[in-house]
């Protein structure tokens, strides 16, 4: 298990900026890995914490662990900074923990058991697999213990709200430029980061419905899957595609690790920039390289920081009275080589 603990060191200067600007009165969570300064003001100005809350939660002694599906990739670590600044600014106590990878759903359950054990204040969670979590997630209802959901929520209404990107309008914007890029017609595939996770199954069906709904001359002639978005796995499953499918014109990755997989296929493969329309999700140097030097076509990204930010946000609202809606959109924005400097953009990006 991977544990990231509170309180004690110095803030980044950029944190400190944030902190001074805003007025809170003291800090309650470490510094993480940086977040793109623009990506934090943008949530910051939006923000519920004001220094007062902060300095009133800081008496209730609020602990509120967030269980993330892992840090293997590094959109985890972007979503992890926002969880600590959110954090800091209202005020409260997090322990930010998740497996190894994302493959390792009994041991996500087994850390959301030990946090319940410990009767924390509000629950902060990302589910690996939709069903699995369900009893104890209901332990924790009845205990009238908040559950927030991020990133992906689960097969039951328990969670007060959930944090994420609408995955599926995401992936309907990424099959609308795959069939543009490839003419409205010809063979492409999916290769999705899994099974059971929801962002995975939202996805596959946003992108694969838009297709079926939209451009009868596009065929979908086969859907992979690697599970957690294992780089070796999709790599392995994207030469399987394009070798059987000599006519394929795109393949559309899930995923941070199954684009960088795809991307690794086509480099072992010796397919040239161009000749395959390849489109991703997420960030990461590998995929923003592939769309610089043309290997891919572009991908959908999403504001890792804002999930983690309004998740615990969101929280803090609940244990404070304040209403919240039954999901908040965090947003996601299509990005290729004509806009990737777009400061709008460049701000949502991680290396």
């Amino acid at each position: 298990m991977k544990s990231t603990k509170l309180f004690t060191i110095p803030l980044a200067s950029v944190l400190v900026t944030m902190l001074l600007s805003t007025g809170a009165t003291s800090a309650f969570s470490q510094s993480a890995t940086a977040a793109p300064t623009a990506a934090a003001t943008a949530v910051a100005s939006a923000k519920y914490c004001t220094g007062d809350i902060a300095f009133a939660n800081q008496a209730k002694h609020y602990y509120i662990p967030v269980i993330s599906k892992g840090f293997a990739f590094q959109f985890w670590q972007v979503v992890r900074q926002g969880a600590y600044d959110a954090a800091r600014d209202c005020g409260v106590a997090i322990d930010y923990v998740g497996p190894a990878d994302e493959t390792k759903v009994d041991d996500q359950i087994n850390m959301l058991q030990a946090e319940l054990a410990r009767n924390p204040s509000a629950i902060v969670f990302a589910a690996l697999d939709t069903k699995a979590a369900t009893p104890l997630l209901q332990q924790a209802q009845t205990a009238k213990i908040p559950v927030v959901a991020f990133d992906s929520g689960v097969a039951n209404d328990i969670p007060v709200t959930t944090a994420a990107t609408d995955n599926v309008a995401a992936a309907a914007v990424a099959a609308d430029h795959m069939a543009s890029l490839i003419g409205n017609a010809g063979d492409i595939a999916v290769i999705v980061h899994g099974t059971a996770s929801q962002t995975a199954i939202d996805r596959k069906d946003g992108f694969v419905n838009e297709i079926k709904a939209k451009y009868p001359n596009v065929n979908i002639v086969d859907i992979q899957y690697a599970e957690g978005g294992d780089q070796t796995k999709a790599d392995d499953e994207a030469k399987a595609i394009i070798t059987a499918h000599p006519n394929l014109k795109g393949i559309f990755a899930t995923n941070e690790g199954v684009i960088q997989g795809t991307l690794q296929a086509m480099t072992e493969l010796s397919i040239p920039a161009g000749k395959l329309v390849v489109i991703g999700y997420d960030s990461g140097k590998p995929q923003i390289d592939a769309i610089n030097n043309g290997m891919e076509a572009g991908a959908i990204t999403q504001s890792p920081y804002g999930i983690g930010y309004k998740a615990v946000e969101a929280a803090v609202k609940v244990l404070n009275g304040v209403s919240v809606p039954k999901t908040i959109d965090t947003g996601f924005f299509w990005y290729d080589k004509t806009n990737i400097n777009d400061p709008n953009i460049a701000l949502l990006l991680y290396q």
